[in-house]
Parts: structure tokens; C-alpha cells; sequence
């Protein structure tokens, strides 16, 4: 391939992971710019993919004609509806349509909503969720906030894989993915699905040992150490108790993890494997802690902070396998101490006064309990029970 040809298809689709990690960025600009590098690239599978996300009627109808019979075929089977189900994929099939790939059973349930926004152009469908998120209302009687943000996500996911292999292809010199490139891709992916915020953390961290500035390799140890904190706090918060004799505090964020373990990895061979990731990143990263409060990031090397990148990820690998599916599919809970103004007062049906006395007093004390916001006036124990519903009080950096 043209090595000018190879260097803007990666410009490119750097541009597209990049707005498609970042929690501001535009889904519809992410797949815009997919579909740009795909054409430059010839990679007409991916290029069909993202003129669906964008709306292209070429494909859609046919789509909806073929989602709309398999509808009919669970409600009802027989012989009419069999037949319109394989009239249809014949038509998908002539389009140049491949099922894996463009109309697979998770791409055919992120569509078949159509509160979701269905088969349209996803960029009104990102429209749509800010202003139902601005208007502070669930729904506007056609399109729900939380099927509008299902479908972004499963499109955001879905076009940073298609971003990535297509970017790991061209990166590398060769073609083949390495054995790691192969396990992040997947944590990541999981990771996506269980926390964005967390796995947002991880792939940064990745990158910042990617580049060859050596503050970058810094910042990476202490954003390795941030998400091992936060990845504490998701899987096992603070508490009082003990657990074999390990206080579990917020400070003991690595004790959490131990704890985590002993009740999740039945096995014990594979309970002790896993903690000794855990051990390795605690002292490692306790000691580049010390470090670098005495200035000294300049003396890291870019190895030892690969190494500890490498290292969280296999740590992630073996937590992630042990995780209940319910828990990797559970919806995302807006965080207390970032919440804002409007989403305060919306969720939790109080006034405006009430919202922001909750963010003096987050403030305050830094961390909030539910206990807490009894303390203001307007708020019921009806409300506080509401909050612990609607909200995770779980402290953030």
C-alpha cells in the first residue's frame, strides 16, 4: 500500500479513537472519520458499517424490513413470515451485506429499539439524548433518554473495535495483532462495557507508555495507580470490617482488591495467581508514589512504566473473568460528588435550592454519605433513599 496513503489513514484514525474515548467526544464525528479512512483504505466492509450508522436509506430499509420480520417470526412463526425473513436477507446479501459484520444479533438489538432511535442517522439520535439530557426529562413521548444512550453506546463500542483493528493493522509492520495487542483490545472492550470511566483511565495509561516523552511515562504510573484505586472502589468500596486481619479503608484500596478476590476466585491456585498481580502493582506503585514526591519522575524509565501498565492489564484480565455477567452488564450510576445542578434536582425531584446546598456541603466534606444530605433542609429520608438508587457515593480523585 502507498506509505502517504497509510500515514493519513492513520492521522485519521487516531482522530476517530481519540473521539471516540474521550467521554466529550462525538460518536457521529468518530464514525465520520472511520468512514473516511475505511474509503481511503478500500475497506468497503467497514465503510457499508458506518453508512449504516449514519443513516444511508440504501441499506436502512432493507435492514428495517429484515428486523421487522424476525419481529414477526418471534411473535408468530410460519411459513409467510419464513419466507419474508429470507426474501429480506437475500436483499442484504445482494447489497453486499455480510451478517457478522452488519447485521449481527447485538448490532440487530442495538437497532430494534425504536425509543432508541433505530436505524437512524446516529448523529440526530446524539442530538436527541442532549436535549432530552438539557430538557431534564426522560423521554419526549417518542425517543427514551436511556434507549438513545444504549444505542450510542453499543455504536461508540462498536466503531472504536472497528477504529482500532484498522489502526493496529496499519500501525504495525506486521498485519498480525501481537499477543497483547489481543488481550487489551479485549479488556478494553469489557472494560467499555463494566465502567467507561475506568476503562477511559486504562487505555490512557496505555498511551501515555506509547509516546516517547518521559513526563508521559510518568503520568501513566500515576494514572495506573488512580484506576487501581478506582477499580477498588467499583468492585469492593470502603468499609469498617476487617478481613483477614487487612483493614479495608479508603486508603487500603489494594486490601479491597485482595478481598474481592478471596470471594469471587473459588480456585485457589488462581485466587493466589491473580493476587500476585495485585501485590506486584501495590509495592511497585507505592514506591514510584515515593518517588515521585521527592521529583524524581525524570529517573523512570520508560520500561519500568511499561511494565506496570503491562502488569495492570493482566491484573484487570484475571478480575474481569471473575466478575458476575450481571455485574459487566449493569447500567452506568451517575457519581454524587460530580453530579450537576440539573441532574441533582431532576433525579431526585428537589428543588433548586436543595441541589445546591448538596454541592456546598460535597465541598465541605469531601465525601458525601447518604446520611448526610438528611442534614438539609428540604431533603426526606424518602429523598436520601431516592439518592441511593439513583447515585454512587463512591468517593472520586
Amino acid at each position: 500500500m502507498n506509505s502517504k496513503i497509510t500515514t493519513e489513514a492513520i492521522e485519521i484514525l487516531k482522530k476517530s479513537i481519540e473521539e471516540l474515548e474521550s467521554s466529550k467526544g462525538s460518536v457521529l464525528s468518530g464514525v465520520q472519520k472511520l468512514s473516511r479512512a475505511a474509503q481511503i483504505l478500500s475497506n468497503e466492509k467497514v465503510v457499508i458499517w458506518c453508512e449504516i450508522q449514519l443513516g444511508n436509506s440504501k441499506y436502512t430499509e432493507v435492514l428495517e424490513k429484515y428486523l421487522d420480520t424476525l419481529i414477526a417470526i418471534n411473535k408468530k412463526k410460519s411459513e409467510a413470515t419464513e419466507k419474508s425473513c429470507k426474501e429480506a436477507e437475500d436483499n442484504l446479501i445482494e447489497l453486499g451485506l455480510i451478517k457478522a459484520e452488519h447485521y449481527s444479533l447485538d448490532e440487530l438489538n442495538a437497532k430494534a429499539a425504536k425509543s432508541g432511535g433505530g436505524y437512524i442517522n446516529i448523529g440526530f439520535v446524539e442530538e436527541k439524548y442532549a436535549d432530552l439530557v438539557r430538557r431534564k426529562t426522560g423521554n419526549d413521548g417518542t425517543y427514551y433518554k436511556s434507549n438513545l444512550n444504549n444505542h450510542l453506546n453499543y455504536v461508540r463500542k462498536a466503531a472504536h473495535n472497528r477504529a482500532t483493528l484498522l489502526y493496529n493493522s496499519l500501525a504495525f509492520s506486521d498485519d498480525l495483532q501481537t499477543s497483547f495487542d489481543i488481550l487489551k483490545n479485549q479488556i478494553d472492550d469489557k472494560l467499555l462495557d463494566l465502567n467507561p470511566e475506568l476503562a477511559e483511565k486504562l487505555m490512557i495509561a496505555f498511551k501515555g507508555v506509547a509516546n516517547n516523552n518521559s513526563e508521559e511515562w510518568s503520568q501513566s504510573l500515576t494514572t495506573c495507580r488512580r484506576f487501581i484505586e478506582n477499580l477498588a472502589d467499583f468492585l469492593y468500596p470502603p468499609r469498617e470490617v476487617q478481613k483477614n486481619d487487612r483493614q479495608l479503608g479508603q486508603q487500603q484500596y489494594i486490601n479491597r482488591i485482595w478481598a474481592f478476590m478471596d470471594e469471587a476466585i473459588k480456585s485457589e491456585s488462581n485466587r493466589e495467581l491473580a493476587k500476585s498481580h495485585v501485590d506486584f502493582l501495590g509495592a511497585y506503585l507505592q514506591k514510584i508514589h515515593k518517588l515521585s514526591n521527592k521529583g524524581v519522575h525524570a529517573s523512570l524509565s520508560r520500561v519500568e512504566a511499561i511494565k506496570t501498565v503491562f502488569h495492570t492489564y493482566l491484573m484487570v484480565a484475571d478480575i474481569l473473568e471473575y466478575l458476575d455477567e450481571d455485574m459487566i452488564n449493569k447500567d452506568d450510576v451517575l457519581n454524587i460528588h460530580v453530579a450537576s445542578l440539573d441532574e441533582l434536582q431532576s433525579f431526585l425531584d428537589i428543588s433548586k435550592n436543595a441541589a445546591k446546598e448538596i454541592v456546598k456541603l460535597r465541598v465541605q466534606k469531601g465525601k458525601l454519605d447518604p446520611s448526610d444530605l438528611l442534614t438539609i433542609r428540604g431533603i426526606s429520608t424518602k429523598t436520601v433513599s431516592k439518592a441511593e438508587e439513583m447515585f454512587s457515593f463512591v468517593a472520586i480523585d
